[in-house]
């Protein structure tokens, strides 16, 4: 990721429905004037590599603000075209700026052309603070609300949709750090008395004994926490959304929502499979 890189200029007409889009956070209006009146904005490296991975560089950022904007937080109204990008130290971003323990930090200088203002705005429901978001030029302009970006995996898409289509309406991808450790939740639901996390698992994901170990440790740290946690496999999303997931989540939030002295005794989800591992693998083979 290292070094310029020079995007193909605009082309006439829509662009390509999966063009890469990062939905990046603008901290202040300093960085809203920096992106529209200097024609850049900066992401640190590191978070670069932790956080975009494989989708970077992006072809577009569109730009979340924060709470800083007043009425216009939480939400996404604009965005650009990505021309270029190239590493540099903070002290050649901001020379005005003294000397202080953050002027050797590197960031990505990315350049972009002029802001453009989106087809609708698309807010945030739960107000939430976010990292990054990776997702497409395509949804970028279908979406509603901020959940609707998220293009992590077909599966999850695919359990999304089960839950709107069922007037559910969960957070996706949301981050929470506990005892150091940071988790991506898929879906969180916010109930009267409890959390719950709802995950997707690859077939492939529990085949490493290391992940599974993860797994363990993940759990064990989110239940510590008050969590509650489902986990439905590809083959139970894919086929058994509307007989099987959806009403287990269902009972599961009705549950989370009485008091804990009044809830009847409920077998945790976690780890069941309908079918077993190897037929539901040949379901994708």
């Amino acid at each position: 990721m290292n070094g310029d890189f020079l995007h193909d200029s605009t082309a006439d007409g829509l662009p390509p429905a999966q063009d890469r889009v990062l939905v990046a956070v603008l901290p202040s209006l300093r960085d809203f004037e920096i992106v529209r009146e200097k024609g850049w904005y900066r992401i640190p490296v590191a978070a670069a590599q932790q956080w975009i991975g494989h989708r970077w560089p992006p072809q577009w950022i569109a730009f979340y603000h924060s709470q800083s904007f007043g009425r216009d937080a939480f939400s996404v109204k604009y965005y650009a075209k990505v021309i270029g990008f190239h590493e540099a130290g903070r002290h050649e971003l901001f020379p005005e700026e003294l000397l202080n323990e953050k002027s050797d930090r590197r960031y990505y200088r990315v350049l972009v052309l002029s802001l453009q203002r989106l087809p609708r705005v698309i807010r945030s429901r739960a107000e939430r603070r976010i990292v990054f978001i990776r997702t497409t030029i395509e949804k970028l302009m279908a979406a509603k609300e901020i959940n609707d970006l998220y293009d992590e995996s077909p599966v999850d898409d695919w359990l999304w949709q089960q839950l709107l289509r069922n007037k559910l309406r969960p957070e996706r991808q949301e981050w929470v750090k506990i005892n150091g450790r940071i988790y991506a939740l898929d879906f969180t639901f916010y109930c009267k008395h409890g959390k719950l996390d709802v995950e997707t698992d690859g077939d492939w994901w529990h085949c490493d004994p290391a992940r599974t170990a993860e797994d363990r440790l993940r759990d064990a740290d989110l239940e510590a926490e008050g969590w509650s946690i489902l986990r439905f496999n590809t083959y139970q999303i894919r086929q058994e959304a509307e007989r099987f997931c959806v009403p287990t989540i269902m009972d599961e939030i009705k549950r989370l929502n009485q008091p804990v002295g009044a809830r009847g005794r409920w077998p945790s989800a976690k780890g069941l499979r309908l079918v077993p591992d190897t037929a539901a693998k040949g379901a994708h083979n």
